[in-house]
């Protein structure tokens, strides 16, 4: 039952303040929101208590026969993959309902469908059936579209069609595949069992593979199927941003592990090596598109497709210390973004603009953000690999993991962390140092001193909850590794029993 109340909390929460019999300020609405994912979190770090972290299998399982002629039943499990995502999700939710204290338009609406895409996203990682994990898949697309259309920038209706576009069509793809898979076998109980060619032939794995890999690399997002995301965090406020870099396009990520390799592992080591060569380059463009960008949330936007890529690249691998980096990738991408766009959206309300053009001096410790600008610095060094932070223990494991297999593609990936430090470094001396101003676009002006209203401890607490999360992680790694290890350790397992091993030292 510990499972099930991870979703009834946020949807019966959702509900009863769908149907509260008064109107809601947007305080009442924002406070009840809180308690309730407190009431989630706390729930979430029970499981880690119930956890059996030495047991590599699913635990906890609960189940219920419901549609069992479609082959949809709700059946529910948790293991060290699908664990700590649950833990961002339950964390990063309750960040966003903090960070969104100026909700005036339908307050109501809003922290409803903040609840809806917690238990959706929730009902994904723990769903142990192909069809109810496409139900809860598609269940956060709608809320999260509204999300962006209706408190998005100026530009809010293209990037949420954009957004709604594109991961309908993953949506489609994944279905078609789960659906694929079952007429192909002939069983009709979609559960999670691996796939051999003595049920299916390898061209036929391949198809619904790369069907699976194309619609979950829509989610995550890789190149080139990565347009959409740029625009959406553009145009979404800070706290949809979070949930949408933190927890969002993680389902992409983990559908890749859980379904693409666990459901096809010999299809899986046939295009290994082609996607090992994909997230070098998703890698690589991410990091250079970076580069070029003047709006600092676009530029975070466009890290996250690079840092995403390497989860794609420890996949291929698919080593027990490479799946164990892929793990730690998610979960330290989740803190790190979600941090960066808090302090991006922090220094878009202090100044109104987002410009690197048009910021400097940021981090002046008298009429600046100093607060901001040190927290930036943590995060940047984070996402950058600095040793001692999260980013360094994650990167440096999918490495180790990764380049014995395919060498070429992770000393690319190598590359791709190395131009983190370089579009984060532009972003940091751009907007933080320097006399304090803002340059005007027109030419002709001279700069303009400005004086920012400081924000205060309280607004800051959560960007510092997550900065102590990121060194605490990196400090002490093996309180993530003991959760996740036997599981990582299951799943390569799996794939050197059911695949066909590529030789050590084949290049891709």
């Amino acid at each position: 039952m510990t499972l099930t109340l991870l979703l009834l909390i946020p949807f019966l929460g959702a509900l009863g303040l769908s149907l509260w019999p008064r109107t809601l300020c947007e305080v009442v609405a924002r406070r009840t929101a809180i308690v309730l994912l407190i009431i989630q979190l706390l729930l979430s770090l029970r499981v880690i208590f119930l956890f059996d972290s030495t047991d590599g299998g699913m635990q906890l399982q609960e189940g219920l026969y419901w549609l069992s002629s479609l082959g949809l039943d709700y059946r529910l499990g948790i293991d060290g993959l699908s664990l700590p995502l649950v833990l961002i999700n339950a964390v990063l939710t309750l960040v966003a309902a903090i960070v969104s204290r100026s909700i005036s338009q339908r307050p109501r609406l809003y922290f409803c469908l903040l609840l809806v895409i917690s238990g959706a996203v929730n009902g994904a990682f723990l769903s142990q059936n192909l069809l109810l994990f496409f139900l809860f898949y598609e269940l956060e697309l709608i809320p999260l579209w509204l999300l962006i259309s209706v408190w998005g920038g100026s530009n809010r209706a293209y990037a949420a069609t954009k957004f709604l576009i594109f991961t309908a069509v993953s949506g489609m793809l994944i279905l078609g595949a789960f659906l694929g898979l079952a007429f192909a076998t002939g069983s009709v109980d979609f559960s999670l069992t691996p796939v051999t060619t003595l049920q299916l032939s390898m061209g036929g794995q391949i198809l619904l593979l790369s069907a699976l890999l194309i619609g979950f690399g829509i989610k995550v997002p890789l190149f080139p199927f990565h347009t959409w995301l740029p625009d959406a965090h553009t145009e979404a406020s800070t706290p949809v941003s979070v949930l949408l870099a933190g927890v969002l396009l993680k389902l992409g990520t983990y559908g890749i592990l859980r379904f693409g390799m666990g459901l096809f592992p010999e299809a899986w080591s046939v295009l290994a090596p082609g996607l090992a060569i994909w997230a070098a380059i998703s890698v690589l463009y991410g990091s250079l598109a970076a580069i070029a960008q003047v709006d600092m949330k676009r530029m975070v936007a466009y890290s996250s497709v690079g840092h995403m890529g390497y989860v794609l690249l420890a996949a291929a691998a698919a080593t027990p210390v490479s799946l164990l980096g892929s793990v730690f990738q998610m979960v330290s991408h989740g803190l790190i973004s979600a941090l960066l766009f808090m302090l991006v959206g922090v220094v878009y309300k202090a100044t109104g603009t987002r410009n690197l053009d048009v910021l400097r001096g940021l981090l002046n410790p008298e009429r600046g953000l100093p607060l901001t600008g040190s927290l930036m610095i943590l995060g940047v060094m984070a996402s950058a690999g600095l040793p001692g932070m999260a980013g360094f223990i994650s990167e440096f494991l999918l490495f180790r993991g990764s380049i014995e297999k395919f060498p070429i593609a992770t000393l690319l990936s190598m590359v791709g962390s190395a131009l983190t430090a370089v579009y984060f470094l532009l972003l940091v001396n751009r907007a933080f140092f320097g006399r304090l101003a803002v340059t005007p676009v027109d030419p002709n002006s001279g700069p303009l001193d400005i004086r920012i209203p400081a924000s205060t401890l309280v607004e800051q607490l959560p960007s510092l909850m997550l900065a102590g999360s990121v060194v605490f992680i990196g400090l002490w790694p093996t309180s993530l590794a003991s959760i996740t290890e036997s599981a990582t350790n299951s799943m390569a397992q799996l794939m050197s029993t059911l695949s066909i091993v590529l030789p050590i030292g084949v290049t891709p």
